[in-house]
């Protein structure tokens, strides 16, 4: 009888880690905490104005900055959306927004506001193609037409392999695993 019990005890020491974890590692909650959300209600209103999914934009700002408004890369792209001087500048002038410098991209809610209506414009491009819109957005939309004239890019998510600059390659990968994660963990049920 006591042995019983101590195999018991010793299989309950390894069974009770291994439930806590796979309740932890199925959990919305312990997964939102790696992919947090903040600025959820400016990225809804922007993404619903301009017609785009609002968790692609999610997956483009975590990728981008991890949510860091004050990010700057080493190209000079500001903001939580990592957005280059030159193209807020042609955004803001063809949304009409008076006044813009490029400082503006620091504020969250004027980058998020430009980087949408980018993303609406790419996507009205594309056809709706988020994979194509999103290699664009790193890529250049130039970059993109001509790997697609060229054959050199079929533009479907299966041949990502084909992007001929690895960082898009990569950034495209990154995104879309992003975006499939934020529609899991806060998309409706």
């Amino acid at each position: 009888m006591v042995s019983k019990k101590r195999n018991f005890r010793k299989r309950l020491i390894w069974i009770l880690p291994l439930v806590i974890l796979g309740v932890l590692l199925t959990s919305k909650a312990f997964w939102r905490v790696f992919y947090p959300f903040p600025y959820k209600a400016i990225i809804f209103a922007e993404a619903a104005r301009n017609n785009i999914d609002p968790f692609l934009v999610a997956a483009i700002i975590k990728t981008e900055s991890n949510f860091a408004s004050e990010a700057e890369s080493k190209m000079g792209a500001r903001g939580i959306m990592q957005i280059m001087p030159e193209t807020g500048r042609w955004a803001a002038e063809k949304m009409n927004l008076r006044d813009f410098h490029p400082d503006d991209l620091y504020e969250t809610e004027t980058n998020i506001k430009i980087g949408c209506w980018y993303l609406n414009n790419l996507n009205q491009e594309f056809k709706g193609n988020k994979v194509l819109v999103v290699a664009a957005y790193n890529g250049g939309r130039g970059n993109v037409r001509e790997w697609l004239e060229k054959q050199q890019w079929t533009g479907e998510h299966a041949t990502v392999d084909q992007i001929p600059f690895q960082e898009t390659r990569q950034y495209v990968r990154k995104v879309m695993k992003n975006y499939s994660r934020y529609r899991y963990l806060y998309g409706k049920d």
